[in-house]
């Protein structure tokens, strides 16, 4: 059975509470907290649905929450804290094998570009044996897209003796990276820019790979996806709404603005370079629907950590009725049209 710890959940609980009590009124509105864990541009769609008005139109007033890691995000979800969550594949998975029953319906991320950046004499995959790569927590989204992309591009951190060091998030590392706290991070390459104007180096970009991926996403517990189909199915057509917002070039200045703010970029070219990320790792075909090689993928991974997730089955995880209900019932081609597909 899944446990996560008390402490975990009453602090957790407590912050949920007070978050929800801030919120302004709206009695039209169905009030939807979402935690999430990686700060960067794989959550970005939902503060562009929710910034822009994209969930107000199917009756919700959502807003999303972080918390430090993925273990927390599953034990908001197990508690009761939160109806839907926003995590990664391997904290799902992890948090499957311990007994909780999830299920995942949607995401809109199925790319990464993001880069291996180095400190400036590391100059070959060779040179990074026994090196420390900073991540946010063993087994979260960051930590997962670290570990994809060294798998995509041959280094396997067992045989390297690779060191995982904890620190923090995206902006965290990035700066632990340029005081040379660590050796190396996988970036997005709108942090990546960053630390590469410092003096580092980009040894390889992940963005030019292909392999099957998806980011966070859409998740809740099996029984609350059977009994809210309703409130489910709103959030996946607000999140949609929001994927062809961002692939309008007409809405590039709201879209950069709102990855100004939540990401606290500065220079024109942070804010530029997080534009292009979040447009290449959303799908703009809108196949927004679970993908199994994608999970797979990250279950041979996170097995290594833990033998009991290779015990998963993931096909009952993944829900892809809610999209394709709305493909049948022409929501999703309508939405292409918007974007020209």
């Amino acid at each position: 059975m899944f446990q996560p710890g008390r402490i975990w959940f009453s602090s957790i609980a407590a912050s949920f509470v007070l978050s929800i009590s801030a919120l302004p009124s709206a009695e039209a509105q169905e009030r939807v907290l979402i935690p999430y864990g990686g700060h960067n541009e794989t959550v970005a769609t939902m503060w562009v649905g929710i910034e822009k008005g994209l969930f107000n139109k199917y009756g919700l007033e959502a807003r999303m929450l972080q918390v430090r890691s993925g273990p927390l995000i599953m034990a908001t979800l197990a508690s009761g804290s939160a109806q839907v969550v926003w995590p990664a594949l391997s904290s799902v998975l992890s948090a499957v094998s311990g007994g909780l029953k999830v299920s995942c319906v949607a995401t809109p991320i199925n790319k990464l570009p993001w880069e291996l950046v180095v400190r400036k004499e590391i100059t070959s995959f060779e040179e990074l044996r026994g090196k420390a790569i900073g991540v946010q927590s063993i087994g979260g989204g960051f930590w997962l897209n670290t570990m994809v992309a060294l798998q995509n591009l041959g280094v396997d951190p067992e045989k390297y003796q690779l060191s995982m060091r904890v620190l923090g998030d995206v902006p965290t590392v990035t700066q632990a990276l340029i005081a040379g706290n660590v050796d190396a991070a996988v970036l997005p390459y709108s942090f990546g820019g960053q630390a590469k104007r410092a003096g580092l180096r980009s040894l390889a970009d992940t963005g030019k790979l292909k392999f099957p991926y998806q980011g966070p996403g859409l998740c809740a517990q099996r029984e609350a996806v059977a009994n809210s189909p309703d409130l489910i199915t709103r959030l996946v057509k607000g999140m949609i709404e929001a994927v062809v917002f961002i692939h309008d070039p007409s809405n590039r200045e709201g879209v950069a603005e709102v990855l100004k703010k939540n990401l606290r970029l500065a220079k024109g070219e942070d804010i530029e370079t997080s534009y292009d990320v979040l447009r290449a790792m959303t799908t703009p075909d809108l196949d927004v629907a679970p993908d199994l090689a994608a999970w797979r993928t990250v279950q041979r991974i996170v097995a290594r950590l833990n033998p009991k997730v290779g015990q998963v089955d993931v096909d009952q995880v993944v829900n892809g009725s809610f999209v394709r209900r709305l493909e049948e019932s022409g929501f999703l081609p309508e939405a292409r049209k918007k974007i020209g597909r």
